[in-house]
């Protein structure tokens, strides 16, 4: 996953090169979630110092004085946006902060709005046919599945845009037409989002504690399903499923839609531009994940073609010598047909990891260390093979 922070609102008179360095010391310590490359961005106050109010739109001009450029050390500053990539989709034009491509059609010029964002949008195909039946023929600068929240925030808002969205993500965006800055975070809060409060009174988002922590006295977690708006300083509630009323369902269960919509969820998950696998532990919901992966894999193959490098699924177990979930795992791979890689780890090598485990996942809660120490030292291992992506059962 990668890792975004943004500064907004900091006390006047800051500099460029004082909240620059800032942003870099503060994003450096969640660099291990982008190891891939780091991206800032700083925007001036604006115009006389006076940030557009609601409703007001800068000129094309204005908007590069508002958008510092990378060199520029002097003057004043007011927000500023940090990305840590994990290149998954698009590894060679999909750097961020994204910036807006320019669209007549929707009033959009190039670089007016900026976005930093975590995660991966699903659907993002389709959102880009959707925006050319509502008259937002958006030609994207990068391949980037995320660049697709640009237009959808502009045609329908941040709210209505996020409840478009199949996905797992949180982002920040910046509109430099109007000043408003917002964030969202997916519908049930599988990626990490924190927000916080400066003792300057700036807005502090982050994807890790630990790059809000040192500067922020006030620390809360992102509400999942929720944006926060610059506008009115709160929370919006954008995702609102029936079953959040208490409503009850009362339709049967349809089990050949609930197989439709398994396949089809797992089909979505595979979207990827670099080597990826998946973890069987020879349980009932990795097994079934894994065992359409590699039968999804095997028709791309024989019909539309695959890389050398995914021409046979991999799979992943870990566990200590002799688990009986190693056992099932090899017996799951060898009836679906992946190339599989058991691993095994010592108690000492669990204790020693620990410590580093509690430092990336921000608990002390045992039940959560416990169960994610394996997958850290099975991860590692991954990343040595060269693979950046893997899909999971339910944890």
């Amino acid at each position: 996953m990668c890792g975004i922070l943004g500064i907004f609102d900091v006390a006047p008179g800051t500099t460029q090169s004082a909240l620059r360095a800032k942003l870099i010391e503060c994003a450096r310590r969640m660099r291990h979630r982008g190891p891939d490359w780091s991206g800032y961005q700083l925007i001036s106050q604006g115009k006389d110092k006076q940030e557009l109010g609601a409703g007001q739109h800068a000129s094309s001009e204005s908007l590069q004085r508002l958008c510092i450029a990378e060199h520029g050390i002097r003057g004043a500053a007011k927000h500023a946006i940090a990305h840590e990539r994990l290149a998954i989709i698009d590894p060679e034009s999909g750097a961020q902060p994204l910036f807006a491509a320019e669209c007549k059609q929707a009033g959009i010029e190039e670089g007016s709005i900026i976005v930093a964002a975590n995660g991966e949008i699903y659907n993002y195909k389709e959102l880009y046919e959707l925006l050319k039946r509502e008259g937002v023929p958006y030609e994207p600068n990068t391949g980037s599945d995320c660049e697709v929240l640009i237009p959808l925030y502009v045609k329908f808002g941040l709210e209505k845009a996020c409840s478009l969205l199949r996905g797992m993500f949180s982002f920040i965006i910046y509109d430099q037409r109007t000043g408003f800055y917002g964030a969202a975070r997916d519908h049930i809060g599988i990626t990490s989002l924190y927000l916080g409060r400066g003792s300057d009174g700036s807005v502090w988002i982050a994807s890790e504690m630990k790059s809000l922590a040192r500067d922020c006295p006030d620390v809360e977690q992102f509400k999942p399903g929720h944006c926060w708006r610059s506008d009115t300083q709160q929370y919006a509630l954008w995702y609102a499923p029936t079953w959040r009323s208490g409503v009850l369902p009362s339709t049967p269960c349809d089990f050949t839609k609930l197989r439709e919509a398994f396949v089809k969820a797992v089909e979505r998950r595979m979207m990827s531009d670099v080597p990826w696998g998946v973890l069987l532990s020879g349980g009932l919901d990795s097994s079934l994940v894994a065992s359409v992966a590699q039968r999804t894999l095997t028709r791309k193959a024989k019909g539309e073609g695959a890389s050398s490098w995914m021409s046979k699924l991999h799979s992943f177990s870990v566990g200590l010598k002799g688990s009986p979930d190693l056992e099932a795992a090899q017996k799951a791979a060898d009836h679906i047909g992946t190339q599989h890689h058991p691993y095994t780890f010592t108690l000492q090598e669990g204790l020693d990891a620990v410590a580093e485990v509690v430092h990336h996942l921000e608990t002390y809660d045992v039940t959560t260390i416990r169960a994610a120490t394996p997958m850290f030292l099975m991860s590692r291992k991954i990343k040595a093979m060269g693979v950046k992506m893997v899909l999971s059962g339910v944890p």
